[in-house]
């Protein structure tokens, strides 16, 4: 699958949860779309992914 443009390969099923997990990545501070549509968050534990999905994760940074 990619994610952000990157290749990652996974053995096991990974919901995007757990990929949020393996990234270091707080569920409630970043965006997720899958094959272009938004994820509802309360989605990101059920929705298994797959070989050929492509992701986009967008988090948000503070600042000023």
């Amino acid at each position: 699958m990619k994610v952000n443009g990157k290749v990652y390969e996974f053995k096991d099923e990974i919901t995007i949860s757990k990929l949020l997990e393996h990234l270091n990545l707080k569920q409630d501070l970043v965006v997720v779309e899958l094959n272009f549509k938004i994820v509802p968050k309360e989605e990101y534990k059920a929705i298994i992914l797959n070989d050929d999905d492509n992701l986009e994760i967008v988090s948000f940074v503070g600042g000023g």
